[in-house]
């Protein structure tokens, strides 16, 4: 949504993946649009609720998937219900923000929190003329990224106009006669809009009313088939958990991959085929401005909180071979195991090269693979893509003599 909020021309509608007249049209699937669904009896197999004329209605099921997902968590701060203050979560929200934008009224606007969705949100609004400030009670910025990593990022940000305002914690937001405004205890910030990005929670009450187990963060506990507590109840998105492949442990990281991808295993298992999970590394990368992020796996503090003996190494490199037109900096830092010798995690920024790069770790990091071994793959080379060494052979060569 804020690369379509970014180009006014585009329409919201053109987000919409599948309209509802295709699952019923052209696959048969009986699709309830508008039908809210309130209770789970797992004992008699059914799911009730009410139609959208306000009738309950009961169903019966011999399986069940609750994919219900997440719900944009909102400070329980006074003034935060006020107009003019947004998620971005649901195509309600972006049509709204849409509107709200084409109008030419917003001209500040302040981001609560800094997360992957409002650092593409500051982008999108400074490419539309709107001034930026952003806020968050945490002191560091992108506290997941190795410092002078997210100090690059952080410096990119404020090049182009923006507030960074990390460390002050919102006490309230009142609505002024010109707009609103952000109130800290040591700082006021003004704004025609706020949006709101401080990360979800998973829709996990129907099932804690089902009786069925939670695990981190509450969502719902699911094993490698995506099978709930309950043999008959399925759960998928961000409402369900996983296993992370380099921990072993349960987590719960809300992305889009795990999400499709765990849908097509449990209908799958539905189906009498037999759907293992692997699990999820927490591959995420995002673009801000000309500078691409990207994370997987554990960070040196994750990795240590799991029993590991975290190891990391951050080296500079360039996107390109020596002297070819175009090259820029990419910094690499690697986390490896000092009892194993096994990579644990990976993060890359650069302006570069680096999106698709983070793809390597990544499969290593589901291999199981120690960075000797990562060091030793065979990567591809040409002048116009990279560097006879690619930056991810250098930073795990880099590691190696710190292991």
């Amino acid at each position: 949504m804020p690369y379509n909020l970014a180009a006014p021309d585009r329409d919201i509608e053109e987000l919409v993946v599948r309209r509802a007249e295709v699952f019923r049209q052209k696959q048969g699937i009986n699709l309830l649009t508008g039908h809210c669904a309130s209770r789970i009896d797992p004992a008699g197999r059914t799911v009730s609720g009410t139609t959208p004329e306000g009738k309950e209605y009961e169903l019966p099921y011999d399986r069940l998937l609750i994919a219900t997902g997440g719900t944009p968590i909102i400070p329980d701060l006074p003034g935060f219900d006020l107009p003019g203050i947004v998620t971005l979560k649901t195509l309600a929200d972006g049509r709204y923000l849409k509107t709200l934008l084409k109008t030419g009224k917003v001209k500040k606007a302040v981001l609560v929190g800094m997360g992957y969705i409002n650092l593409e949100m500051c982008e999108a609004l400074v490419r539309l003329g709107i001034e930026v400030d952003m806020v968050k009670p945490g002191p560091v910025f992108l506290p997941w990224l190795e410092p002078s990593m997210a100090q690059s990022i952080r410096e990119e940000i404020e090049t182009r106009g923006v507030g960074i305002h990390a460390g002050h914690a919102i006490e309230r937001i009142e609505k002024t006669a010109g707009g609103l405004q952000v109130i800290c205890r040591d700082l006021q910030l003004n704004a025609d809009l706020i949006v709101v990005g401080i990360g979800i929670r998973p829709n996990s009450t129907m099932a804690v009313d089902a009786g069925l187990e939670l695990s981190v963060g509450r969502s719902i506990a699911t094993d490698r088939h995506a099978r709930t507590s309950d043999a008959n109840i399925y759960a998928a998105g961000d409402c369900a958990d996983a296993y992370h492949v380099v921990s072993g442990q349960k987590t719960w990281i809300p992305l889009a991959l795990r999400a499709n991808r765990a849908g097509w295993a449990v209908a799958d298992n539905i189906c009498g085929k037999n759907a293992e999970l692997e699990g999820i590394a927490g591959t995420a990368v995002f673009k801000v401005f000309d500078f691409e992020v990207a994370r997987t796996g554990l960070t040196a503090s994750e990795a240590a909180e799991v029993g590991f003996e975290p190891v990391e190494n951050m080296i500079k490199a360039r996107s390109k071979a020596h002297g070819h037109p175009g090259s820029s900096p990419i910094q690499v830092n690697l986390v490896g195991d000092k009892k194993s010798g096994r990579l644990l995690g990976a993060q890359m920024t650069g302006k570069d090269g680096v999106a698709h790069r983070i793809n390597g770790p990544a499969v290593a990091l589901y291999c199981g693979m120690t960075v000797k071994q990562y060091s030793q793959t065979d990567l591809a080379y040409s002048p116009p893509i990279g560097p006879t060494w690619d930056p991810t052979l250098t930073a795990a060569n880099q590691l190696l003599k710190k292991l």
